[in-house]
This record gives C-alpha cells, structure tokens and sequence, in this order.
C-alpha cells in the first residue's frame, strides 16, 4: 500500500462515524462551493491571484500555530463531510472531483506533520519577496481605484506581525535543530539587504504602486494615499524588513548548517519523501527517480551529439558544450534586445496554435523583465497568471540580469515552456472553465503544470520551430536540465550529495553557465522534490498520448488529446492517466 493510499485509508477511518447521507451531485457541489470559499478565507492571496477582490486587505500570519491549526480543522471537516457522501451516485466530473478533493485533503494533512514554519526564508520566492512583489504595483495585486488602494494598505499593516513571527519560528528551529543550509540563507541576504535598503518609502519597491498611481484619481486623493503609504512604508514595512535582515544576517546565518540535504534534518528522510510524492503525485521512490533520471540524461546527450555531429562540429560533446557556452555569437549583449526576441516568438507561436489545439486561453500574456531586486538570485524565468476575466493579463517573466544564461539558442523552447502553449495556455484555459469547480479551475499539481509545459516544448516542430539544428539542440539542452533535476534533487536530498558535487554534475553534463547552473543547485536545496515533477510529468503526458495514437492509429487527432488533457483543470496524473484511458476507450468505441 502507498503511503498516500494508507494516509486517505487512517483518515477515512478517523471520519467512519460521521453519518452517510445518501446525498448525490447538488449535495457534493454545496461541499466543493463551501470548500472554496473556506479556502480563499484561510488564503487571500490565492483570492487575489485569481481576481477576487474580496479579501484584498487581507493577510493572515500563516507561519503561526494558530493558522496552522485553523487549516488542520478545515481539511479534517471537509474530509468527514465528503467521507460522508454516497460516492455511487456520483459519475463523470463530480466522481472526478470527489477522487481529487478526497486525494488532495489527505496529502494536505500529511504535510502538515512537517515543519516547513521553521524554514520560511529561502531566495525563490519565498513570502517575503513575494509580498514585495504586490507591493509593487507589477504583481497580481489589483491598484486601479482608491479603494484597491485602502486595501493593500490594510493590508500592508498585517505584515509586520508575520515578519516577527518568522523571526520567531527561525528562533525555535534554531533550538529544534531545524534550519536552512548556509548557502541558501546567503542568497536570500541579497534578497532581503535590497529590500530592506532604502533610507525613505520613496526608494522602496513598495512606493511602486504610488508612484504608479493613475493621473485620474482626483489630487486631493492622490495626496492623502500617498501620505498613508509614505507613514506606513516609512514607520512599519521597513523597519520590519530591516528586523528580518538583521536577524537573518547576524543570529541566524551563523547557526545555518554546512549540509544542503533534506535528510540531514530530523525526519528529513520522511520529508523528503513526503516532498517527492507531493511534487509527483506519484509513488515513485527517490531511488527510482534518481535512476529515471541518469536514464534520461544519457538518452538526451546522445541526441545532442547527434546535433553536433549534423552542424559539423570538430571536437567531442564536452568540446561543443564549451564551445556553445563561450562563443559570443550565441548571446544578446542588450536585456532589450532578448525582451524584444521574445515578443517576436510570442506572434510567431500565436499564428501558428491552431494546428494543435482547437481550444485556446481569451487571455494573452506580456513578456517582462524580472525585477532587479530578484534577480541575482532567481531563475532565467517564471510565469505569473492573469484573470480569468482578461483584466490582467500573463506575465512571462524573463530574467536578464546574466545574459549568458539566456543563450539565442534556447528561446524557443523556453517561450513555449513558459507562455504558449505552455503555462500561459494551461493556467489561462483551466481558470476560464467556468463549469469546473473552482478548486479545479485554480488548483495546480507541479507534475502536471510543470509536465504539460515541458510537454508543449516537444511541440515546436509542428509549430514551426527548431527549424534551426541548434534550437532543437536547445530544446534537448532544457529538457536535459530538467533530467538532471532527477539526477541532482534526489542525489541532495536522499543521497547525500554536496553543493558542489551536484554543480560539478550538471556543468560537466550540459553546455549551461556555471551562474545558471549555481542557481539551479541552490534552487533544488531551498525547494527539495519541487523541480522532480518536470519530468515526471511529461514522461505521463508523452506515454499517454503514445497509448491513444498506438490505440487509435489514424483516427487520433492531436486536437482531441490537447482538449483531453487540458479542459477539466489540473489533475493528479493517475487521475489523469484514468482520465485519458477512458476517453480512448471512448474513442475506440464510437470507432
């Protein structure tokens, strides 16, 4: 039996004495329309992630006990409460959504047991910079009318309290034994001295929203926002920030351990464990991904020999990695010039879509720069949703802070991973299905998110790209990247690995810069399993749609599978390989 399988098996028991109603699709409907509403309550954020303004000035402390408890009783009562539905009068997609929710609320309480509270700062995206990021009026926080002012400025104020309880739990896990590795903390001090900085409010990233602040407001207003924001800025969110730097830089930072592994915690192992089925949604080992991976990254270095072999390359594979990572011709030396290049494949790929889908997002996306602040620390690039009503849209993220981690040679598969037909048109598609419930429209699983935009990589020949034999060799280059994940993550976490030994891995196995190779590594010890669902992910979606083309030879459509896969939310990929498996079934059927 699974751990997940005997996690859902206690937590059925716990709920056998709760009543069985014999209670069919509007009772469950009720349930999953009450469980929303009780879930953006705990999490505003999400609310306004998703363009629900209700709860804009919010900001709960969810680093402490009481949040945490107050999460725990929600997924308990939720759980009993479908528990005690009569699942056989249930079918199609409320049978879908009862399997998803039941799955979903038993990995929630699992992870409950482990203290990621001790641990709330780290350099990739953590709450802190994120809430920097609200604060400056690029992000998802709405700043369109004085009211959407008074609200982030309510909500500015619940954040000090929320910066002295992380000074808090950092404290207890100092004394539990429980902190981050050394290396991460030292990222995030770049992070935090930036925000912590400024001398005035006006030379704080959280001035972005004033000084962005429509000409339309009557002046009377502008002034009296501005003089709130600058007495908030100025007397509470710096004075915090700089709290949180301090202690971060001269109590924490010294008791910060050598080791970067998971597993060199208490109950690290099981952590990490919990960590790998939770990034997979699947039961794979650890070890089984490690050996995934080595797997892998053999078969993609063959192809990428193969390239260099067809552009007349003299010299071995590590030779032409080298030779890729030097040359000055495979790199912009102008930030705009890369923005501007991504903007022309944005027009590109939009034109040509319709070969492969026949549903597509209303919403379109921007390609933006990522915000100096972050940037050392941060990733090549991110995506960020819109609105499912339009109002705001996308934002392909793209970080120029190190242009020669940003090859010409990997755009192409980058901009269909990040923005279409990647994350842009699977986040943008599930939240405009306006018949889903809203846990599905919004909810996200890294195996398939993460799966279904390395997947949409692989699209790029029937789309018109990798015409070019060294973009196809960037596509082999990423979906290597995401290979070695399974090779470094599990070998950190589970093997004991050392920082340096996973750099030494990843730069003598692909052509990537030694920057973008250095925050990959410290990318996986500050986030462990959450890189691992990448290729978990598209190895599903790529078996899946093998099984239906060798099932329905010249009667499958690509168009049909994309739909499939794309319209009923994120799914646990066994939800979604049932899924699948019937729709052929279907299909051959009706055949």
């Amino acid at each position: 039996m699974s751990r997940l399988a005997a996690a859902l098996l206690a937590l059925a028991s716990a709920c056998a004495s709760a009543p069985r109603a014999p209670a069919g699709p509007a009772a469950l409907d009720a349930l999953l329309d009450r469980y929303w509403e009780e879930r953006l309550v705990l999490n505003p954020i999400q609310a306004t992630a998703i363009g629900d303004d209700r709860y804009d000035d919010q900001l709960p402390n969810v680093l402490s006990a009481d949040h945490r408890a107050r999460e725990k009783a929600a997924a308990e009562k939720v759980l009993a409460e479908l528990t005690a539905l009569d699942r056989s009068r249930l079918s199609g997609q409320e049978r879908l959504s009862y399997d998803v929710l039941r799955r979903d609320l038993a990995v929630e309480l699992e992870g409950l047991q482990f203290p990621y509270w001790l641990v709330p700062v780290h350099q990739f995206g953590d709450g802190f910079t994120f809430f920097a990021l609200l604060g400056s009026g690029t992000a998802i926080q709405p700043f369109r009318t004085p009211k959407d002012y008074d609200a982030f400025h309510a909500r500015l104020g619940r954040a000090p309290p929320i910066v002295d309880q992380a000074i808090a739990n950092m404290r207890e896990g100092i004394r539990s034994g429980v902190v981050q590795p050394r290396v991460v903390i030292e990222k995030s001090l770049v992070q935090l001295d930036a925000l912590a900085a400024p001398a005035a409010p006006e030379q704080s990233i959280f001035w972005g929203a004033v000084a962005r602040m429509p000409e339309s407001f009557p002046p009377a207003e502008r002034e009296r926002i501005a003089a709130a924001y600058r007495t908030r800025i100025g007397g509470e969110i710096l004075p915090a920030y700089r709290r949180l730097r301090d202690f971060v830089r001269n109590e924490y930072l010294p008791r910060c351990r050598d080791s970067v592994g998971l597993s060199a915690l208490p109950h690290g192992r099981e952590w990490y464990a919990y960590a790998v089925r939770a990034a997979t949604t699947s039961d794979l080992s650890p070890e089984r991904i490690h050996a995934i991976g080595l797997e892998e990254v053999a078969r993609i270095r063959a192809e990428m020999d193969e390239v260099r072999r067809a552009v007349g390359f003299q010299g071995d594979l590590p030779a032409f990695f080298r030779h890729l990572r030097e040359d000055p011709r495979y790199y912009f030396t102008d930030p705009a010039a890369l923005l501007t290049g991504f903007r022309d494949l944005q027009r590109r790929v939009n034109a040509a879509l319709p070969r492969l889908f026949d549903v597509f997002p209303k919403a379109d996306y921007e390609v933006r720069e990522v915000e100096a602040f972050r940037a050392q620390s941060m990733a090549g690039a991110e995506y960020m949703r819109g609105t499912p009503d339009g109002r705001r849209p996308g934002v392909f993220y793209v970080n120029t802070h190190d242009l020669k981690a940003q090859p010409i040679f990997g755009m192409e598969t980058l901009s269909l991973h990040e923005a279409s037909p990647g994350h842009h048109f699977q986040i943008s598609i599930a939240q405009e299905v306006t018949g889903l419930p809203k846990f599905r429209r919004f909810g996200n699983y890294v195996a398939y998110a993460e799966g279904w935009a390395l997947y949409a990589e692989t699209l790029g020949k029937d789309l018109g790209l990798y015409r070019d034999p060294l973009q196809w060799y960037g596509h082999l280059s990423d979906e290597l990247l995401r290979a070695m994940r399974l090779v470094v993550d599990t070998g950190i976490h589970a093997k004991g690995w050392s920082r340096e030994q996973a750099i030494r891995y990843m730069l003598d196995s692909s052509s990537m810069a030694e920057s973008d190779v250095v925050a990959e590594v410290e990318r996986y010890v500050a986030v462990p399993g959450q890189a691992l669902g990448y290729k978990v992910g598209q190895l599903a979606i790529t078996a899946l749609r093998r099984e239906a083309e060798a099932a329905l030879g010249s009667r499958f459509d690509v168009k049909a599978f994309h739909r499939q896969v794309l319209v009923d939310g994120a799914l646990p990929l066994g939800v979604l390989e049932t899924k699948i498996r019937e729709w052929i079934a279907a299909e051959r059927a009706r055949g």
